[in-house]
């Protein structure tokens, strides 16, 4: 099927090899901050070739006091969800749909973990992601993985390069819950993201005609 969109975090292991910051000013960020009411969670996502079934990247979401997105040395960008050293703001359900559907496409599949965890180890691996700095290409599983040593439920989650160890550790977490996001679409996610800005723009348009 086509793809549709719907609208309905040790930190200093890496400080060595740091790539070019970015950090989105205060007014934006407290513009699309979004408190998710589920419970607090870590979510892993592994992006997988379709043609060599190897890992090609991981990505964090991090419901805590608020949800982020820490996307490491990724290609996800969008004008919605402002960027802090690669900590992503505004992770809304429309949002988090987006990226998953972003990186989803005839060539990659993604797999999402999704662990239950508590409002502080939440927190921790939130302030972890937020502090660890903008991180190089190449470095995602690691960065990803150093973020949640040490906390429960994690401790058996290894510090790795490799997108599907980690993937694998997590599948031992007692209780993790899991979802394949796999598509169709054309190898070309620059389409994904010119088919989601017109729909912004299309239901933008709409609440505005409403509003008047």
């Amino acid at each position: 099927m086509k793809r549709r969109f719907f609208l309905l975090g040790a930190p200093a292991v890496l400080a060595g090899c740091a790539a070019e910051p970015i950090w989105a000013p205060d007014n934006e960020v407290n513009r699309w901050r979004y408190r998710h009411d589920g419970p607090p969670a870590i979510t892993l996502y592994t992006m997988i070739s379709n043609d060599t079934d190897a890992g090609a990247h991981s990505g964090l979401m991090i419901n805590a006091s608020e949800r982020i997105l820490f996307d490491p040395a990724g290609s996800y960008h969008f004008a919605e969800t402002p960027e802090r050293n690669d900590v992503f703001f505004g992770i809304t359900e429309r949002i988090r749909d987006f990226y998953e559907r972003y990186h989803s496409r005839v060539t990659f599949r993604v797999v999402a973990q999704e662990v239950i965890v508590t409002p502080e180890v939440a927190q921790t691996i939130y302030n972890r992601a937020l502090n660890f700095g903008a991180v190089q290409k190449a470095n995602c599983t690691r960065a990803v993985s150093t973020v949640l040593q040490d906390l429960p439920p994690f401790e058996n989650v290894r510090v790795t390069w490799f997108p599907k160890t980690l993937m694998r550790d997590f599948e031992d977490i007692p209780g993790v819950k899991e979802r394949l996001i796999f598509e169709t679409d054309e190898d070309n996610k620059d389409l994904a993201l010119k088919a989601f800005n017109a729909e912004a723009e299309f239901n933008a348009r709409q609440a505005t005609k409403a509003a008047n």
